[in-house]
């Protein structure tokens, strides 16, 4: 018996520097229950969230992901977790989000 499952899509800005990065956001936001996939883009920096809002809600994935470390739109990472994070993963706390991708990113 399979029911179809209505996700809902959102797209918001998350702070960050390169692939480990990616990695780390992408883990936390697919760690909360309801997530179906998040894919996140290291030079718009931008997620692209699927999720069953019947399971969680947008704020939950902010809160997640600012818990890994990471600037998001509506949430300010985690100072301790930010700490932790490799030197190459230490992002500019001013840097512009969820960019349309004409601008790319400063190559550290």
């Amino acid at each position: 018996m399979s029911k179809d499952m209505a996700f809902t899509d959102v797209s918001f800005g998350v702070r960050g520097n390169c692939g480990m990065c990616k990695k780390t956001i992408e883990k936390a936001a697919n760690g909360v229950e309801g997530v179906a996939k998040a894919t996140w883009d290291v030079d718009k920096k931008k997620i692209d969230v699927s999720f069953d809002d019947t399971k969680t809600d947008v704020m939950t994935i902010h809160n997640a992901i600012a818990a890994s470390g990471y600037d998001t739109e509506k949430v300010t990472g985690s100072e301790e977790a930010y700490k932790n994070l490799p030197d190459c993963c230490k992002y500019d706390h001013s840097m512009m989000m969820n960019q349309s991708g004409e601008i790319k990113a400063e190559v550290h």
